[in-house]
């Protein structure tokens, strides 16, 4: 086993699971198999009594803590952070308010299918506007003194479902209302309807603040936790994958974060297929493809579409590619620890844990 473990950050609009799945569909256990530890965060689906959370608690109270608690079991000031999606953006803020502090608690940071730079949002753009943002404001963001609200899960699935109607809605209608079938059990899908809710507060920072605002990618133009925010202070080497047909992050909105972030480790990766089904490419499955620039310059080129030009299409899955790359910033290899948890951390129950269990009511 190597001795710095791995710390997943999903995304918080779905149940954590969607990296471990099942057991042939399993980034987690793909990792394991590779000699990495793995910690995930399970984010609670939001109900009425955490309405008032904000995108600072996300940070501190979600992120922060959780590399504290990974730091003392792991017994690693430094560790492997993976953000999914939102839990990207999430990630890499919160490591920003961490180096404003002057901590440097990540060995390395990989950014799937994740946004920093907000320019282009892709088909979402239609959903985000000055009226809209107000709207939410006032209803759930507990502005001027109103009591906080919840961005339902609902929302978010309907949605991003109503993305890509033909593919998520109408073939079902089709298949189940005219012809009578019963639809085929589909993990993906399921996951997919397996939505939370969002703190009202938390909820319209993230829509103002990065997809209106675009102010995440702008050095010092945002305080969190009570620090200003640079993402510039973010050295780290980081591998940055994007899903060549995502409709909710486009892959080239993925490949924006390069040149947000400092120094020349980066890596860029490009997956076949969705936001969700190119990431989810198990090598057992001999699915698929991916494109990669094979070099060993860690400086990538300033625009996607020079990228593109000079990368190589490979068949298959691009985990082996990701896990070879994280360990070089593995550590030693050491003898798994006997016991999950520690002293001061025990283990409180067995996974999947109670928060996949909550549905909202």
């Amino acid at each position: 086993m190597y001795a710095r473990p791995l710390l997943i950050v999903p995304p918080c609009i779905n149940k954590f699971y969607i990296l471990d799945l099942s057991p042939e569909s399993s980034l987690v256990r793909y990792a394991l198999e590779q000699g990495h530890q793995v910690f995930i965060l399970s984010w609670r689906n939001a109900d009425q009594s955490i309405a008032h959370k904000t995108w600072d608690d996300y940070v501190e109270e979600g992120v922060l803590e959780t590399i504290g608690v990974v730091q003392e079991i792991s017994g690693e000031d430094q560790i492997n952070m993976l953000g999914l999606c939102i839990g990207g953006t999430i990630l890499a803020t919160a490591l920003a308010v961490a180096a404003a502090r002057g901590e440097n608690p990540a060995a390395s940071m990989t950014l799937l299918t994740s946004m920093l730079d907000f320019s282009d949002t892709g088909v979402l753009d239609v959903f985000v506007d000055e009226a809209h943002v107000q709207l939410r404001e006032q209803a759930i963001g507990g502005k001027n003194g109103a009591p906080a609200g919840l961005m339902r899960g609902i929302e978010f699935a309907n949605t991003f479902s109503y993305l890509r109607p033909n593919d998520l809605v109408w073939n079902y209608v089709v298949d189940n209302y005219f012809k009578g079938r019963t639809p085929q059990a589909f993990d993906l899908l399921f996951w997919n309807s397996d939505s939370t809710n969002l703190p009202g507060p938390m909820c319209v920072w993230y829509l103002r603040n990065t997809y209106l605002e675009n102010k995440l990618k702008e050095s010092n133009a945002l305080t969190v936790c009570g620090e200003k925010i640079d993402l510039s202070r973010l050295t780290v080497p980081k591998f940055i994958y994007g899903s060549r047909e995502d409709h909710i992050v486009p892959w080239k909105s993925a490949y924006a974060s390069a040149p947000i972030l400092s120094g020349p480790q980066k890596k860029f990766v490009l997956g076949a297929s969705g936001h969700i089904a190119g990431v989810i490419n198990p090598p057992s499955k001999n699915k698929r493809s991916f494109w990669v620039i094979d070099s060993n310059d860690e400086r990538l080129p300033a625009s996607a579409d020079a990228w593109f030009e000079s990368a190589t299409e490979h068949p298959g899955s691009w985990w082996p590619t990701w896990l070879a790359w994280l360990a070089e910033s593995a550590g030693e290899q050491v003898k798994p620890s006997a016991a999950q948890g520690s002293k001061t951390y025990p283990v409180i129950e067995a996974t999947p844990g109670r928060y996949v269990l909550e549905r909202d009511l």
